[in-house]
C-alpha cells in the first residue's frame, strides 16, 4: 500500500474540496488493481475511514460508496446533501468491490453545447469531482479545441478571416468537431480561443491526475471550406448537415495526412495525449460514397492519422450513425468500415441502447471492443423520466448474452446533464455490479441517502416516480415535452405515457415530507422538479379547453381558457426560479462573462439565447428547449400571447386566423429575442417548499387530462 503518491493526493485533495475540515476522518491509500479491475477497499481504523483504489477515481468511487452506503448522504449534479454525520459510521471488517467494466465513458459531444459551453474552472472542478466520485475513468474532453485548430488552419495559410469563417460559436463547437457545420455563432474572439486553450489543459490535468483516461479529438477529415481554394487539386466531397454543408477530404487524397499529421501534433504540443481519441466522420450525415472499398479507405485514413502519429491510439467511435443512416449503413458497410481498424484499436460507443441498441444489428461491431451506453437526454431538455429498468435489466441480460462480443464496459452519453440524477446514480453504480438489483428496494434506498434518512413519505413519493416517470427508457428527443415550450397552435400534442394524477401523488407526498425534509437541498430540487413537471404537463387541460372553444367559436370560453394558460406558464416560471439550475438568467451571465468588449459579449450572448430557441435559422427550432425561468415567461408566455391574440382576433373580429402569417410573425419575434440584451434574475428568488405548497393550493389535487 502507498499513501504519498499522485493518485492519493489527488483523492484527498477531492474529499477536502468536497467534506471541507471533515475529510480529515478519512485516509487514503494506493493498492494493485484487481487483476485486470479496477478496485476500491473501505476498512475502519481507530478514527478514520479508510479508503484504498488502485488510482484516484477508484478512491473517489470508494469515498462515494461510503457516503451513501453508511452516512446516507449524496453528491450530485441537481442538489446535494452532504452534511455529515458528528460521528462517521463503522465499517464492519473490510468491503471491497472491483469494477468489471474496464471503461467507464462519460460525456457526449453535444453536452458540450448543451450543457457545458459557458463553463469556467470552478463548474469544471466541480464536474470533474462528480465523475471521479462515480467511477468515470474515460470522459470526452474537447475543450478548447479551438486553438489547435487554429494552429492548424494557420500552418495551412489560411487568414484570420478564413479561419473566423470555420470555428462556430461556442455552444456549436462540438458540432463542428463532428462535422455538422463551420462557422455559425462565429467568429470566435480571440480572448476565448486563448482562455480556453488554458481551460482545457486545467480539465486534463485534474482528470490525468485522478486516473482518468481523456479521449480528446482525432481528425475526422473535416475540413475548412477555405481550402479547397487554397489546395485546388485536393479531391473533397460536400456533406450536408439539416441546413449546413461542409467539406470530407478523400481519405486517398494526399492532403488527409498531412492535416491529421499537422492536428496531431499541434493538440499534443498544446494538450499532450493519452492515445485516445474521438473521431465522427459522419454522425447524422450520408457518407458521399456507399462503395466498400471506399468506406475501408475511409476507416484506414481516419485510424492512420491518429496512429502514425500516436501508434498506440485507440479510435473511440460514435456508432449512432449506424442507426441514424440505417439505411445506408448495411451490414457489409459496416464491417468495411470497422475491419479497417485493428480490433484492440478502436472502441464502439453503442449509443442509445436503452432504447435503439446496435449491437446485435451490427453482428456485435465485428469483434471491436464496445460499451453499452445511454442517452437518456436529448439537448438538455427539462424533463422527469427515464428507464431505470431498461438501465437494470439491459445492462446484466447483455453480460450474459453469449453473442455479446467483445462488451467493455458502459458508457452515459448524454446530450446534456440532463435534470434526472436517479438515472446517473443507477447508471454508474451498473459498473461495478455484477448482479442486477431489485429497483423497488433500489429506489427507496436512493430516496434514504439523497435525503439523508428514511421518511415514509419520501419513500412513497418515489414509489409513485419509478412507476410512472421511471417506468420507460426516452424514445426520441421530443418525449414528453409540454404544451409550453412547444410552437404554439393546436396540432402537436405532448407525448405523455403515464397518468398525471399519479405523478401529483408523488407531489404531494414530497410536500407532507417537507416538514422534515424541506431544508435539504436536494429535496429542494427533486420537489420543484416533479412540481414542475405536473403542472407542465398539466398545461394540455387548458390547451385542449381552448382547442374546443376555438372549434365551437366560443369567445368567452377561449377568453378564459387561454388566461388560464398563461397564468399557469408564469406560475411555472415562479416555481422553477427558486432553483439556480433552472434559470436563464444564470445562463446568459455565464456566457458574457467571457466577453473582454462589449461586442464580444453581444455575440456570446447571441448564441446562449439562439442554442436555446431557434437553433439555427428554421429547421432544428426547439431542440434544446428548457423550462427555465426567464425563458418561460421571456419566450414561451410570448410566443403564446401571441398566438392567442391572432385567435382572439377571429373569434371577435371575425378576422380568419392565418396560420403563414401568424408563424412570419413569430419567426421575427424570435428571431429578435436572439438579438435582444434584456436581463433575467440570475440568483434564485423564494423558497422552493413555500412557492411549490401555493402551487399545490392554488391547483387543487385534479392534474388529469
Amino acid at each position: 500500500m502507498k499513501t504519498d503518491t499522485l493518485s492519493v493526493k489527488s483523492a484527498k485533495a477531492l474529499a477536502q474540496r468536497l467534506l471541507g475540515e471533515r475529510a480529515d476522518g478519512f485516509a487514503f491509500e494506493e493498492i494493485t488493481k484487481d487483476g485486470d479491475k479496477d478496485v476500491f477497499e473501505l476498512e475502519t481504523r481507530r478514527d478514520k475511514v479508510v479508503i484504498r483504489g488502485n488510482n484516484g477515481v477508484s478512491m473517489a468511487m470508494g469515498l462515494n460508496w461510503y457516503l451513501k452506503e453508511h452516512c446516507k448522504r449524496s453528491v450530485s449534479l441537481r442538489g446535494n446533501n452532504i452534511n455529515l454525520p458528528d460521528k462517521l459510521p463503522e465499517i464492519d471488517g473490510v468491503f471491497r468491490k472491483a469494477s468489471w467494466a474496464k471503461h467507464r465513458y462519460f460525456l457526449n459531444y453535444c453536452a458540450f453545447g448543451y450543457s457545458m459551453p459557458w463553463w469556467d474552472w470552478s463548474q469544471w472542478e466541480r464536474l470533474i469531482d462528480y465523475m471521479a466520485l462515480n467511477g468515470i475513468n474515460a470522459p470526452l474532453a474537447v475543450t478548447g479545441q479551438e486553438a489547435t485548430w487554429q494552429a492548424v488552419c494557420k500552418r495551412l495559410g489560411m487568414t484570420d478571416e478564413q479561419i473566423g469563417g470555420f470555428l462556430a460559436g461556442p455552444p456549436y463547437l462540438p458540432f463542428g468537431w463532428m462535422g455538422c457545420l463551420d462557422g455559425w455563432g462565429g467568429p470566435l474572439p480571440e480572448s476565448w480561443i486563448d482562455s480556453h486553450e488554458k481551460l482545457g489543459r486545467q480539465i486534463l490535468d485534474r482528470e490525468r491526475a485522478l486516473g482518468m483516461t481523456p479521449v480528446q479529438q482525432g481528425f475526422t477529415g473535416h475540413v475548412p471550406a477555405a481550402l479547397k481554394d487554397k489546395f485546388p487539386d485536393a479531391k473533397m466531397h460536400t456533406v450536408n448537415w439539416v441546413e449546413w454543408t461542409t467539406y470530407l477530404l478523400d481519405p486517398l487524397d494526399p492532403l488527409f495526412q498531412k492535416i491529421a499529421d499537422l492536428f496531431m501534433e499541434e493538440q499534443s504540443k498544446r494538450f499532450g495525449s493519452d492515445h485516445m481519441y474521438a473521431s465522427d466522420t459522419f454522425i447524422e450525415m450520408t457518407p458521399p460514397s456507399g462503395e466498400t472499398s471506399y468506406l475501408e479507405n475511409l476507416g484506414k485514413a481516419i485510424f492512420r492519422g491518429m496512429s502514425k502519429s500516436d501508434p498506440e491510439a485507440v479510435w473511440v467511435f460514435q456508432t449512432w450513425t449506424f442507426w441514424h443512416q440505417s439505411k445506408f449503413w448495411t451490414q457489409p458497410r459496416i464491417k468495411a468500415f470497422l475491419d479497417a481498424v485493428p480490433n484492440e484499436q478502436m472502441i464502439c460507443l453503442d449509443l442509445a441502447c436503452e432504447d435503439r441498441p446496435m449491437w446485435r444489428r451490427a453482428e456485435s461491431f465485428h469483434g471491436k471492443p464496445w460499451l453499452w451506453c445511454n442517452i437518456q437526454n436529448y439537448g438538455n431538455k427539462v424533463f422527469l423520466g427515464g428507464g431505470l429498468d431498461k438501465i437494470n435489466d439491459g445492462i446484466m441480460e447483455v453480460r450474459h448474452d453469449k453473442d455479446r462480443g467483445n462488451l467493455r464496459g458502459i458508457g452515459f452519453v448524454n446530450e446534456g446533464l440532463g435534470y434526472n440524477p436517479v438515472i446517473h446514480d443507477l447508471m454508474f453504480e451498473m459498473a461495478w455490479r455484477d448482479n442486477d438489483v431489485d429497483i423497488d428496494s433500489w429506489t427507496k434506498r436512493h430516496a434514504g441517502y439523497r435525503y439523508g434518512h428514511s421518511n415514509s413519505d419520501a419513500e412513497q413519493a418515489w414509489k409513485t416516480l419509478r412507476e410512472t416517470v421511471y417506468a420507460s427508457p426516452i424514445k426520441h428527443p421530443f418525449h414528453f415535452l409540454s404544451v409550453m415550450s412547444r410552437v404554439p397552435g393546436f396540432e402537436e400534442k405532448p407525448d405523455v405515457h403515464y397518468d398525471n394524477n399519479r405523478l401529483a401523488e408523488a407531489w404531494e407526498y414530497m410536500l407532507k415530507a417537507s416538514e422534515e425534509l424541506g431544508e435539504i437541498d436536494a429535496f429542494q430540487f427533486d420537489l420543484v422538479n416533479i412540481a414542475r413537471q405536473v403542472l407542465s404537463n398539466y398545461a394540455l387541460v387548458f390547451h385542449k379547453q381552448m382547442e374546443q372553444a376555438y372549434k365551437e367559436k366560443d369567445a368567452d370560453a377561449f377568453d378564459v381558457s387561454s388566461k388560464h394558460l398563461l397564468q399557469l406558464f408564469l406560475d411555472i416560471d415562479e416555481l422553477v426560479g427558486t432553483r439556480e439550475e433552472l434559470l436563464l438568467g444564470k445562463n446568459l451571465e455565464d456566457a458574457k462573462r467571457w466577453g473582454q468588449t462589449p461586442d464580444e459579449k453581444a455575440i456570446l450572448e447571441w448564441n446562449a439565447r439562439q442554442i436555446l430557441t431557434l437553433w439555427g435559422t428554421t429547421e432544428i427550432n426547439g431542440y434544446a428547449r428548457k423550462e427555465w425561468s426567464g425563458l418561460i415567461s421571456g419566450y414561451y408566455h410570448k410566443r403564446w400571447q401571441k398566438f392567442i391574440d391572432h385567435i382572439n382576433k377571429e373569434l371577435l373580429k371575425g378576422e380568419p386566423y392565418d396560420d403563414k402569417r401568424f408563424k412570419k410573425e413569430l419567426m421575427t419575434f424570435m428571431e429578435m429575442w436572439s438579438d435582444a440584451h434584456e436581463t433575467y434574475p440570475d440568483k434564485p428568488i423564494g423558497s422552493s417548499v413555500d412557492v411549490a405548497q401555493r402551487m399545490w393550493s392554488k391547483y387543487g389535487m385534479n392534474f388529469s387530462f
